[in-house]
């Protein structure tokens, strides 16, 4: 898989490198020079066609529409990845402290159901253990 992404990074680098030249070209353009300008125009067709085949290799790939919104921010898109994994872990942390909270809650209700109902919760307990896994 790494190597279909360093293929494409080549060629997109190959593609940028064909535009810087080519904006160089049209910014000081001499007639003379239309024969060096047909042909980049040349390559930066191929490029397109050559990513154009990386695409299709590609294509199972899916980034999350908010990648690109970092990028157009001006940010790293590896901080997207970051957050992420920080907003996970916060999220895991409150489930986790919920998690605890319910099973401290049942403990203590048992404890008092078992004060105010000892013979049912005594059946309670019983089922309970026969049904438990082994």
């Amino acid at each position: 898989m790494a190597e279909k992404f360093d293929n494409l990074e080549e060629h997109l680098e190959k593609f940028e490198e064909n535009i810087r030249q080519l904006g160089i070209i049209v910014s000081d353009f001499q007639p003379s020079s239309q024969a060096v300008l047909n042909q980049k125009l040349n390559f930066m067709i191929s490029g397109l066609q050559d990513i154009e085949k990386c695409r299709q290799q590609l294509h199972e790939i899916n980034v999350p529409l908010e990648v690109f919104e970092y990028i157009d921010q001006g940010r790293n898109p590896q901080l997207y990845t970051k957050e992420c994994l920080e907003r996970a872990l916060a999220r895991n942390e409150q489930v986790k402290g919920k998690i605890d909270t319910m099973t401290k809650f049942k403990s203590l209700l048992i404890s008092e159901l078992s004060k105010v109902f000892p013979e049912e919760m005594s059946k309670y307990k019983a089922i309970r253990s026969e049904d438990a896994p082994s």
